[in-house]
């Protein structure tokens, strides 16, 4: 699944203390669930909503091995997540079957195809990024910085040369910060009559060389 990455930069002090570390802790996926929601729930709610649903489907289907997460020193709140994808799968998406449990055999039916065709290229190459979501509290203290610092490291560890992720034509703000952070646009594509479904009519694609500077 395409995925438009918001994040925020900045300086983490005023937050009180924060770790990033990789995973996602079991008491903290329905913050996840609802983090992720709020970040693209307006390019996907028309797939994955009502917000109820899509908010249990979420905490359900979110792969904890596939995330990094920025917590609160106490590790009460998430302050910001990032999902990665692998050959063994994605951080958000899930199966046809999770799919078919939430919204029944039809639902899911025409809700897969919907999501195949906005995106339907591989990339064995690049490591690819599959959402960044920093709490509203927490944007403007670095968290956006600090999740791809740590999905950059992430990416070399394993062996990948670049790191890649899709930006949409209407947010600018991840954009910038993905600039600063040193992505270089490789291709836009437009989505042709899907905008109608996802409001927004082009997603960039970005990459950048790992390993970290």
């Amino acid at each position: 699944m395409m995925r438009d990455d918001r994040a925020g930069g900045g300086d983490q002090g005023g937050l009180g203390g924060v770790r990033v570390q990789p995973g996602l802790p079991e008491a903290l996926r329905p913050q996840a669930a609802r983090l992720y929601w709020q970040a693209f729930g307006g390019k996907l709610g028309g797939v994955f909503g009502p917000e109820a649903r899509a908010l249990r489907y979420l905490e359900f289907t979110l792969r904890a091995d596939h995330a990094i997460s920025a917590i609160s020193s106490d590790g009460r709140q998430l302050y910001g997540i990032a999902g990665f994808k692998s050959p063994a799968g994605s951080f958000a998406g899930g199966s046809l079957t999770d799919m078919q449990g939430a919204y029944g055999v039809m639902g899911a039916t025409w809700r897969a195809w919907v999501l195949a065709r906005l995106s339907r290229e591989v990339d064995n190459g690049r490591f690819l990024i599959d959402g960044i979501c920093v709490a509203p509290e927490a944007r403007c203290h670095g968290i956006g910085t600090a999740l791809i610092d740590a999905l950059c490291q992430e990416g070399h560890r394993r062996g990948y040369a670049e790191i890649r992720l899709e930006v949409v034509d209407t947010n600018w703000r991840a954009r910038k910060l993905y600039e600063r952070c040193g992505f270089r646009e490789l291709k836009t594509e437009t989505i042709g009559l899907l905008r109608l479904i996802f409001g927004f009519a082009a997603a960039t694609t970005m990459v950048r060389p790992l390993p970290l500077r």
